[in-house]
């Protein structure tokens, strides 16, 4: 079946791909999520576009000219000065909000869009974009040698290569008015100083977090919310700066993401500093599982002794009654705790270092089985392959399979005690050579055969 050229009907009878506007390809970062795209006159509501630029950079247009634009084109846009070239992000109703968002008040920051992007302004927006690392190298090297303590941590060229924004990071106010002086004496084009914190650095940069998924900051993340401490305390996370720091060596963005459920859960548990009172004694709260619920306590104040996990409820409870005087024999609710319904992990019990242990060898019972009793050290015929096929048919070989042939065929096994000489038999003797006669004072004389 061909999937490529296969179109879906939707509801308004529209012959085209199913939210075929809704998301674009995620080459951009910051890409929103058009959810009206396939509402019925959504791109006529406004003429306001919403255009992205390299990395984080987004700005609002008005479309003037009335131009078909769909998310992905490539369009020329008014600068000041020039033009500049940047990719259709967003259309319809939702730009509206996002002007909301971005708190752009004055209609003088919305500027126009020329054009679709012709192949000319493409060339020279590639050549410009070529240049940009080069230039950073040196501005780094001149704000070093002018002695200005800021870093200078990205250059985005103008798409007709007529400015330069050079983006720098800076702990203190920094005298910048000498610095750009050189640099355009240096590049020969308009320079624009736009300071950036750490998280807006990681955010242009990129990367990949301790996660393992891309940096929030580099794909979705547009504001920043101040974090603090208290979020992991709230969590029960340990305040270790290695593992609260992300690439940026803040705090992490994420520690804010479920401090509300933590928060929320944390009001229906009893207070840290409660004292359950018992008929065994006294109990001390020693840890917290807050979404979870439950709670363990100590029967000493310091260390881990007697511990006992029961709910929240059941703590709460025992508080009302050593409120009344009352104390119950034990902490857990008729000597046994509730059984909480719990999602099952299915490695909980798996080991990763089971690939690193050697295989141990099992025995094989059924050889084991057929091996004689304990005094015979001679294997019957039958049971081991021989060691040495190659052996010369008078040599001295015990386990040549023609040797106990005819015994075995008269139903005679290997008895106890029989370790060093074979059965007599009529019509099988031992050879000449052989060194199986018994030695003195040992109770290994072969049995008569009865017949």
């Amino acid at each position: 079946m061909d999937y490529k050229n296969m179109k879906f009907k939707m509801w308004n009878g529209c012959d085209r791909g199913l939210c075929c506007k809704a998301v674009g390809r995620q080459d951009r970062q910051l890409n929103t999520y058009d959810w009206l795209a396939d509402v019925p006159g959504n791109a006529e509501s406004t003429d306001l576009v919403e255009v992205q630029f390299k990395n984080t950079r987004k700005g609002y247009y008005h479309n003037v000219n009335n131009l078909d634009l769909k998310k992905g084109d490539i369009v020329a846009v008014e600068a000041n000065p020039g033009h500049d070239v940047g990719v259709v992000t967003l259309t319809g109703r939702l730009v509206k909000l996002q002007i909301k968002k971005a708190n752009l008040k004055s209609q003088d920051d919305i500027k126009r869009i020329y054009r679709l992007a012709k192949q000319v302004d493409l060339d020279k927006a590639k050549e410009a974009k070529s240049r940009e690392h080069d230039t950073m190298i040196q501005s780094r090297q001149i704000a070093k040698d002018l002695g200005l303590k800021m870093k200078i941590g990205d250059v985005e060229y103008q798409g007709d290569g007529n400015k330069a924004i050079f983006y720098y990071i800076a702990d203190e106010r920094v005298d910048f008015r000498q610095l750009i002086k050189v640099l355009a004496d240096t590049f020969h084009v308009r320079i624009e100083m736009k300071q950036i914190g750490a998280r807006q650095e990681a955010g242009r940069i990129g990367g990949t977090g301790p996660c393992g998924r891309e940096l929030c900051c580099a794909t979705w993340m547009k504001n920043f919310v101040s974090v603090s401490t208290n979020a992991a305390r709230y969590q029960d996370i340990s305040l270790n700066p290695q593992k609260l720091a992300g690439m940026c060596a803040k705090l992490k963005c994420c520690l804010n993401y479920e401090v509300d459920n933590y928060v929320e859960a944390s009001r229906k548990m009893p207070p840290k500093d409660a004292v359950l009172q018992t008929a065994d004694g006294e109990f001390h709260q020693f840890k917290v599982d807050i979404l979870a619920g439950l709670i363990t306590y100590s029967s000493d104040k310091n260390l881990a002794s007697n511990l006992e996990t029961i709910t929240a409820e059941r703590a709460k409870e025992i508080i009302e009654m050593n409120k009344q005087g009352e104390k119950p024999l034990s902490l857990m609710e008729n000597g046994k705790m509730k059984e909480t319904s719990k999602s099952i992990d299915l490695l909980n019990e798996s080991d990763l270092s089971r690939f690193d242990k050697a295989k141990k060898k099992k025995k094989n019972k059924n050889r084991n089985a057929n091996r004689p009793e304990k005094g015979d050290n001679r294997q019957p015929n039958g049971n081991r392959p021989e060691k040495n096929e190659n052996r010369q048919p008078n040599g001295n070989n015990r386990n040549r399979d023609n040797r106990n042939k005819g015994p075995r065929q008269q139903g005679n096994r290997p008895q106890q005690g029989n370790n060093n000489k074979p059965k007599q038999a009529s019509n099988n003797k031992p050879q000449q050579g052989e060194n199986n006669k018994p030695q003195q004072g040992e109770n290994n004389k072969p049995q008569e055969d009865k017949k």
